[in-house]
């Protein structure tokens, strides 16, 4: 489909839901959840009225995803999409690819209708050819971070919700284009940090916000080191061997170098590989720095400097290039130093004049205690709550509201990941950066790192 035949944004599929949206919207920052007596029989909307959702990456979190999509009713998934067709060798030796997704998808409809198949799911190699369905309301793309930036300002152009996984982007130019492209096209974007929905990162971030732990001084951010092998037994096998069956390793390369095919190249373990992604720095950057900015209020913007740049490579390991351990400061204007290592705490420590607070995945401790009781008043600064992560994305479909974790915030909080690598890859201690024109000043070399050539016939989607 030529990129003028792109179908306008609107749906019969959607409308009824849209109505109640519109209406649970109004006056609101962020969108209500809709009444389960608004959908109809049960509080479960016909087919004909829940969003068509397609899922863009189907091995790894995708499976993941997938299955938190189905279990929302307000969902109809229609078609899944992978290079791959089915193999193991994800997430600790799993099963991925679009076959597996398309039996998984069936199989849940087929039961919650009571009948013996449900043959309603398409499955593709080519994820453009899903975006050139009209009758399909939003995509998750959940591939690798290299495969980010195409899919998704494709998927603005035709018009289609977008939940795209963590890391945003591989690199800073990528994301920056990402972001225009969500504000140009006016869809829907939720990042996949879903750390955001969580209770006890947001009650954090809000004691901050409100002062309760004084004037914040320092930011310790805790990320894992080394590159452990995530794909089980084989799954570290770095020998050059021919291309399984079914495998579409071209267009999985996409617009990364031309490479030969080895195991541990692809699925899960390409995360320790820099054409492809970040290692620990981006992979869990797109976590605990962006939780750090959300409690010191600089959602929208970055550091001025990074410093004190520390790291280890491994330069005799013939696939796996990205540092296993690494420290740097982040400096900001107002002088609050964020300092992201794998040697710190895991989680997100906030020091201020008066106290600590830290928060984990399921878990958060003050210094004192008692500021976890603090009572916030009316007038205090309140975050944006979500409790789960893929429901409040699809509120937002609905209500046409912003999402727990948009896509410039997400910009903002990775490009700190993005330039701590760069200083490490340079073997610089210090970069100078401007947030408002999201350069390198005074660093040619590193400057122009802030984007990567495409293999052809890629090319990044000018918006």
């Amino acid at each position: 489909m030529k990129r003028s035949e792109v179908a306008p944004r609107s749906s019969s599929r959607r409308g009824f839901l849209r109505s109640v949206g519109r209406a649970a919207a109004a006056g609101v920052a962020a969108p209500m959840i809709v009444p389960a007596s608004a959908l109809g029989r049960g509080g479960i909307p016909a087919p004909s009225d829940r969003i068509t959702l397609a899922m863009i990456g189907t091995g790894n979190q995708g499976f993941n995803d997938l299955r938190s999509f189905l279990r929302d009713d307000r969902v109809q998934v229609v078609a899944v999409c992978d290079v791959n067709r089915e193999s193991e060798g994800y997430w600790d030796g799993k099963l991925g690819g679009r076959e597996p997704a398309k039996r998984l998808v069936e199989e849940h409809y087929a039961e919650r209708a009571g009948s013996g198949s449900y043959p309603g799911c398409s499955a593709y190699v080519d994820f453009r050819e899903v975006l050139g369905r009209d009758d399909i309301d939003a995509v998750e793309v959940c591939t690798p971070d290299h495969w980010h930036a195409i899919p998704v300002i494709e998927a603005c152009r035709a018009g289609k919700d977008i939940y795209c996984q963590k890391p945003l982007s591989l690199t800073i130019a990528e994301g920056r284009a990402m972001s225009d492209a969500v504000a140009k096209s006016g869809v829907v974007f939720q990042t996949g940090s879903q750390q955001r929905s969580d209770r006890n990162f947001r009650q954090a971030a809000e004691l901050v916000r409100n002062g309760k732990i004084g004037e914040l001084k320092r930011v310790l951010v805790g990320l894992p080191g080394g590159r452990p092998n995530l794909a089980g037994e084989g799954g570290d096998d770095k020998r050059v061997a021919a291309v399984p069956d079914g495998f579409e390793y071209d267009f999985w390369l996409g617009p990364a170098p031309e490479a030969p095919y080895a195991r541990a190249r692809c699925h899960v373990n390409f995360r320790w590989i820099l054409d492809y992604s970040g290692g620990q720095i981006t992979d869990w950057g797109g976590h605990h720095p962006d939780c750090a900015q959300w409690g010191m209020g600089t959602d929208l913007t970055g550091p001025v400097e990074i410093r004190n740049v520390s790291g280890t490579f491994e330069p005799s390991d013939p696939l796996w290039n990205t540092a296993t351990a690494f420290s740097f400061d982040a400096v900001y204007e107002n002088g609050v130093v964020m300092t992201i290592s794998n040697e710190n705490r895991m989680g997100v420590t906030f020091e201020g004049t008066e106290g600590t607070v830290y928060a984990n995945r399921g878990r958060i401790e003050a210094d004192p205690a008692g500021l976890l009781d603090s009572e916030l008043g009316p007038e205090a600064i309140r975050l944006y709550a979500s409790d789960d992560h893929f429901r409040n994305f699809i509120d937002c479909v609905i209500a046409r509201g912003p999402t727990a974790a948009p896509a410039e915030v997400a910009h903002r909080s990775i490009t700190i990941c993005h330039l701590g690598n760069i200083a490490l890859r340079l073997g610089r201690e210090r970069l100078r950066w401007d947030p408002e024109s999201e350069r390198i000043l005074g660093d040619d070399e590193a400057d122009a790192m802030r984007s990567r050539p495409y293999r052809d016939p890629w090319g990044l989607p000018v918006v």
